[in-house]
């Protein structure tokens, strides 16, 4: 199953697994918005950026993205429930 184009990463525990796969799925499938919570979340997020970037060569890469330390997850389900425009959709958080 696709993901949809509005993820929040939960992160309560900080990366525990490798996200070069799951970022190049978030791409596949069209995910235009990634929202971290939780521990190293502004890691995560940088992260997941480099990622997205890769060396460059693609200008059409691109995924928004956000940290939001300090911050529960039903907080950051709600920021990114409110994006609207080209971000408007449903919201799917996925454990890390």
């Amino acid at each position: 199953m696709p993901y949809a184009r509005k993820i929040v990463l939960d992160c309560p525990d900080g990366q525990r697994a490798p996200l070069d796969d799951m970022v190049a799925q978030f791409l596949r499938d069209g995910v235009i918005f990634v929202g971290v919570v939780g521990e190293d979340c502004a890691r995560i997020e940088d992260m997941i950026d480099a990622l997205v970037v890769g060396d460059g060569s693609d200008p059409d890469r691109f995924i928004l993205t956000s940290s939001h330390p300090g911050e529960t997850l039903e907080e950051v389900v709600a920021f990114a429930s409110v994006l609207t425009g080209d971000y408007a959709g449903p919201v799917q958080v996925v454990a890390l």
